[in-house]
């Protein structure tokens, strides 16, 4: 099948130079499975210095950099926002996209979402675009409409066949730093939804599109997690600001 498997860090406002230094001197130890990449997603004060800290232990190819978050416009009078050539020239190859945070708290639509994606891709960063439903929903059995619903607006943007150079994360926000985690069995049967809503569109891009797991993925359950058929990796919140455990992570990550 040849499918990347992916494990993103995501450090949210968290972290410090001293965390940057330390990480990259661990993950300079760890041995990946073949076919698997890292991200690191610093906050952006950090970018420079996790770049400059991996050039200067010649960290490996298999490690990359993520920003956590981009404005849509390639630049102008938007006091406090971050373009992709900014990103672009700190190093930065990934990028998050519509997080569950900047959603519920910075109000970000679908759209708007959309938007992101199409400006990520043409600057030639590569989008982690997240999607996923709150607990209510979950409860009320619209976890696929809620989906769908983030998905299609992304798909009307830039087209399915730009799905290619897309990985995306499902993270149930009733599991996002609450401990909670779905089963293997849940959380499996939501990447193949996933999986198969793209098919529907196109089965090519569909079997070779990385989908990550995002709900408290910690070193006890990761393995079971990315064993599923259809969960590529994890994007990864708590753990991964402790190098011990993060460091457990990547190595259940196998390449599919």
């Amino acid at each position: 099948m040849n499918r990347l498997s992916i494990v993103a860090a995501n450090w949210k406002m968290n972290g410090s130079l001293a965390l940057v230094n330390s990480m990259v001197s661990e993950l300079n130890n760890v041995t990946l499975n073949e076919n698997v990449e890292v991200v690191v997603c610093p906050s952006f004060p950090y970018l420079a210095a996790f770049s400059l800290a991996s050039d200067n232990v010649n960290l490996s190819k298999a490690f990359s950099l993520g920003a956590q978050n981009l404005n849509e416009f390639a630049n102008g009078a938007f006091t406090g926002e971050v373009s992709t050539s900014m990103l672009q020239e700190v190093g930065a190859s990934y990028v998050i996209v519509g997080h569950s945070e900047r959603r519920s708290i910075y109000n970000e639509s679908s759209v708007l979402v959309a938007h992101k994606v199409k400006a990520a891709l043409s600057a030639g960063l590569k989008p982690i675009l997240c999607i996923g439903e709150s607990e209510d929903e979950r409860v009320a059995e619209q976890t696929e409409v809620v989906l769908a619903a983030q998905l299609q607006p992304v798909i009307d943007e830039i087209g399915i066949e730009n799905f290619k150079n897309v990985v995306i994360a499902y993270e149930p926000v009733w599991a996002i730093g609450t401990g909670k985690t779905a089963s293997p069995e849940m959380a499996q049967a939501t990447h193949q939804f996933i999986r198969e809503f793209i098919a529907k569109v196109d089965e090519n891009v569909a079997v070779k599109l990385p989908l990550l797991y995002g709900g408290s993925v910690n070193a006890t359950n990761c393995e079971e997690l990315f064993a599923q058929a259809d969960i590529d990796g994890g994007l990864i919140g708590g753990a991964s600001l402790k190098a011990e455990e993060f460091k457990i992570i990547c190595s259940a990550a196998k390449g599919k």
